[in-house]
């Protein structure tokens, strides 16, 4: 184990990294309760938060040229609350809330474009999961790599702030993509046996 490195100057990333802990951070509270058929009702919230985030994000890619670019952080931020909201109600069909970790909520927003993020504290072992818990200091690194990673997408996205209606559906298209598997990943993870360490980690 070692202390995370001095992170590399990237001023999108820096910025972008506290908005991503916040959003994380402050975990909603579940609009459903458990069910009986988890499975089924977690792809119809599935469906419904995947509109809202293509519905969201297209509309605030609608501006193009300079004024475009101001409109990817609250983009993001309104996109990730919209997922973050789905993977807290996907907790809940499985009886999963009350032991819901801000580690849990991210791998379900990024597992799928940045798995080796996580490998220190969300691992599947056979039907179960282990999830280790972070220290503030280590969510703050994972949420900065995640930014470096975002910040890269963002720019060919930004690139789609110069298309007139084309580009917001780009971004309303992918937007939907995305929470579609972010509702698979945390089908994955809530329908399977989770147990989460007291301790916490304070180097990886």
């Amino acid at each position: 184990m070692t202390t995370p490195p001095p992170h590399e100057p990237s001023p999108a990333a820096d910025r972008l990294s506290p908005v991503l802990v916040n959003v994380v951070r402050q975990i909603p509270t579940a609009r459903v309760r458990r069910s009986a058929n988890p499975g089924e009702d977690a792809r119809r919230l599935a469906r419904k938060a995947a509109l809202k985030s293509a519905l969201a994000a297209g509309t605030l890619a609608l501006p193009t040229g300079p004024l475009g670019w101001l409109t990817l952080l609250p983009e993001l931020r309104s996109v990730w609350r919209i997922q973050v909201q789905l993977v807290a109600d996907i907790a809940a069909l499985y009886g999963k809330k009350s032991g819901l970790t801000q580690e849990q909520v991210l791998y379900c927003l990024f597992r799928h474009s940045a798995l080796q993020a996580f490998r220190d504290l969300v691992v599947r072992i056979g039907d179960r999961f282990m999830v280790r818990r972070a220290s503030a200091q280590i969510l703050q690194h994972l949420a900065r790599k995640l930014a470096l990673r975002i910040t890269q997408r963002v720019v060919g996205k930004g690139l789609a702030r110069w298309l007139p209606v084309a580009g917001a559906v780009g971004v309303g298209a992918y937007a939907y993509h995305e929470t579609s598997r972010i509702a698979e990943t945390a089908i994955e993870l809530f329908s399977a046996e989770i147990e989460v360490e007291t301790s916490v980690v304070a180097e990886i």
